[in-house]
């Protein structure tokens, strides 16, 4: 066990958001275990809310592209929703739909990086613009889109990337 802790710990820190891509397909059946991370993603209630579109024509690629600059060329992009209709309520009235569909983005950027495959998470667009421009149904709320693809040769994580806060600012014993 521990050395599969290792491994997943490795994996996590080397894994960085790729901003360049080569100009070469990702295989089907990387893309099929890449969307199986996200099936298998823990959920609330395991009701798996989480609805990815693959984006991969070049006519939607274009419309992405012209409605957002963030996602560098990619030649696939995941768009990740949730459906409210069945994401679970806590009594609260806390949503627990962004939460699953942010789990299974993750899966997916750790198994794309194990794969060799780049990602980058976008958050910096509009929803409400996202979702008319791909004719959402209402019950579909978007939560970010995965650029992926190969890392082109010069692709290197931001210097930010290897900065962390101390462990005795971020966790506390109780």
């Amino acid at each position: 066990m521990s050395d599969n802790m290792q491994d997943f710990l490795q994996l996590a820190s080397e894994r960085y958001s790729v901003r360049k891509y080569a100009d070469k397909p990702i295989e089907d059946e990387k893309l099929e275990k890449i969307l199986k991370a996200a099936q298998i993603a823990p959920t609330a209630a395991n009701f798996q809310p989480q609805r990815i579109f693959v984006i991969k024509s070049e006519e939607n690629l274009e419309k992405i592209r012209d409605f957002t600059p963030y996602c560098f060329n990619a030649p696939i992009i995941l768009m990740i929703c949730y459906d409210k209709n069945i994401s679970w309520k806590g009594i609260d009235g806390h949503d627990s739909g962004h939460v699953d569909a942010a789990i299974a983005t993750t899966q997916m950027m750790l198994e794309a990086y194990d794969l060799g495959i780049g990602s980058v998470w976008v958050r910096g667009y509009d929803s409400r613009i996202l979702e008319k421009l791909f004719d959402l149904p209402d019950n579909l709320v978007s939560v970010a889109l995965l650029p992926i693809g190969y890392p082109s040769e010069d692709s290197k994580p931001i210097p930010l990337h290897f900065k962390n806060i101390d462990m005795d600012d971020m966790v506390t014993y109780l």
